[in-house]
C-alpha cells in the first residue's frame, strides 16, 4: 500500500473532503496538522511550493490539493497509484 499523508488545518473543508474521499476508498493515511505546528506549514511549504492545505503526497510525490485529488480520482489514476509502494 502506498504512503499517503496530508497536511491539513481543522477549519478547511477541503481538507475534510479530502480525507473522506480517502476514507472512502480505505486509504490509510497520516494527517499533519500545520495549524498545530507551524513548522509543519514551513515543511509543507519546502516540499509542496504550496501554501494552501490541504496538501496531500502519495509516495513522497506531490498531488496537489482537494481538486487535484479529486481529478486524479475521475480519471482513474488514484487507484493505481495508491496500489504502489
Amino acid at each position: 500500500m502506498a504512503k499517503v499523508e496530508i497536511y491539513s488545518s481543522a477549519i478547511c473543508p477541503y481538507c475534510v473532503m479530502a480525507k473522506k474521499l480517502l476514507d472512502r476508498k480505505g486509504v490509510k493515511y497520516d494527517e499533519i496538522r500545520v495549524d498545530l505546528d507551524p513548522g509543519k506549514r514551513q515543511e509543507m511549504m519546502k516540499k509542496s511550493r504550496q501554501r494552501t492545505v490541504p496538501q496531500i503526497f502519495i509516495n513522497n510525490e506531490a498531488i496537489g490539493g482537494y481538486t487535484d485529488l479529486v481529478a486524479i480520482n475521475q480519471s482513474k489514476r488514484l487507484d493505481s497509484l495508491l496500489a504502489q509502494s
